[in-house]
């Protein structure tokens, strides 16, 4: 037996409840995506602008359906304002550095760097050296900040012959192994 189906095909297909369904789950989720890409507009140009009705703007022109977030892509500034104030700092931090003048020799004005004793143009002397290991020390200083010696203690230099060390050690060590003899034969009688 053949059965026939009657109906109109397509109409029943877009009248069904499958379908009302389905194209009211796509519509809800467009709308989703629609508000979605507004609010992202909106803390986007939160972020970017500090003017109000700038943002409002934006906001505006995010909300006109899917084209509006591209357009708002085409004309936001590039730089969030976190990223600006950063730059200024940075700006300000490197001015500041270049406006601090370079060491210079109070006689000739020659440039110097911190560490000079004296300045190798004209041999004034800049800085004192440490008594112990001969860095330079400032004026103010009461202490060598490398070796811990007062400034202007007095470090003796041990001036010693090598020869006169080794023969004053050598003429020593007879007289230790003679003690240590003497009193190893005291104590075995």
């Amino acid at each position: 037996m053949i059965r026939v189906v009657t109906g109109s095909g397509l109409h029943d297909v877009f009248h069904s409840t499958g379908f009302a369904v389905g194209r009211n789950v796509a519509l809800f989720l467009v709308a989703v995506f629609w508000l979605g890409f507004a609010y992202w507009v909106y803390r986007d140009a939160r972020r970017r602008l500090d003017d109000a009705w700038l943002i409002a703007t934006a906001t505006l022109v995010g909300l006109v359906p899917f084209v509006g977030p591209l357009v708002y892509l085409l004309f936001r500034p590039p730089e969030t304002l976190a990223d600006v104030r950063a730059r200024e700092i940075e700006v300000r931090a490197l001015k500041a550095h270049l406006r601090k003048p370079e060491p210079q020799c109070p006689v000739c004005r020659s440039a110097i760097q911190a560490s000079y004793l004296v300045c190798p143009v004209c041999t004034t002397q800049l800085k004192e050296p440490c008594a112990h290991c001969s860095a330079p020390l400032e004026p103010l200083w009461q202490a060598c900040p490398y070796c811990a010696v007062p400034v202007g203690a007095k470090v003796e230099t041990i001036a010693t012959d090598l020869d006169v060390a080794l023969t004053a050690e050598a003429a020593a060590i007879p007289q230790k192994r003679s003690k240590r003899a003497g009193s190893q034969r005291a104590a075995a009688s």
